[in-house]
């Protein structure tokens, strides 16, 4: 991959950003990559929104940058898991014309279902306490872990919760309408994700248009680039190269295809 790519990984989760940490370091083998992280303060209200606000003002001044380096069509390649990939799909919507390419990791087609939507879902429906809840889910959104490491990822979830973006609660939740992008789309699942379960994936087909691709890691839960990194900077590094050369190669065969 050329070295120029201006790869940017979205993390408005900082809580859980220790589970990215091996994606990136594989993807740095091959091109530089900026984070842009948003930590939520506490008295501030959950607005996305804002979090878009603030992150086009961060693309723009590294465009101006840019332009005075020389590079007057500064564009950048985003990256993000779940809500990061939610609000990076947000972004790609409103500002087209700042984005080379889009990678979504565990964002449904409908990207407000997320880990967030189940656990309050099943807060509603069970008398359980917050800890038996995320320790349940544990077992759907991870592989299979030691027991004192799950109670570490328990507890990351939990300050999740409290600290970071969520688009919902017990008393609310949020809806993002469906849709594609203007850009180059990759969608990357896991197979055995029960967040974004198979009707929540087979629905981006209906969005994507021709050259959009679509992965699903084998074997793969709902953080599966934590278990499979290597595979997945593999499948993103690919996608990125082709996006910048598809105006030299404009037939390249998809990941999958639409129709697969």
């Amino acid at each position: 991959m050329n070295h120029d790519s201006n790869l940017l990984w979205l993390s408005v989760s900082p809580s859980l950003k220790c589970l990215n940490r091996q994606l990136l370091s594989h993807l740095v083998k091959v091109a530089p990559v900026r984070q842009w992280e948003y930590c939520q303060s506490v008295d501030e209200p959950c607005c996305v929104d804002s979090i878009v606000a603030a992150l086009h003002e961060y693309v723009s001044d590294r465009a101006l940058i840019e332009a005075r380096s020389g590079n007057p069509n500064y564009r950048v390649h985003l990256l993000g898991h779940g809500v990061s990939g939610a609000v990076a799909l947000l972004y790609a919507r409103q500002h087209p014309e700042r984005v080379a390419s889009l990678t979504l990791l565990s964002v449904s087609a409908m990207p407000a279902v997320n880990w967030q939507a189940h656990y309050y879902a099943m807060r509603k429906l069970l008398p359980c306490s917050r800890e038996i809840v995320l320790t349940q889910m544990i077992q759907t959104l991870f592989d299979r872990q030691p027991v004192r490491f799950s109670k570490t990822l328990v507890h990351l979830l939990a300050k999740d919760l409290d600290s970071n973006l969520t688009f919902h609660s017990l008393a609310h939740s949020a809806r993002i309408p469906k849709g594609g992008t203007k850009m180059p789309l990759l969608v990357c699942n896991g197979e055995q994700d029960s967040i974004v379960d198979n009707q929540g994936q087979v629905q981006w087909y209906e969005v994507m248009k021709e050259g959009d691709r679509m992965w699903h890691c084998p074997e793969g839960k709902h953080f599966f680039h934590f278990h499979h990194a290597q595979a997945t900077a593999e499948v993103i590094a690919q996608h990125i190269e082709r996006a910048r050369s598809q105006t030299k190669a404009p037939n390249l065969t998809p990941i999958v295809s639409k129709t697969a």
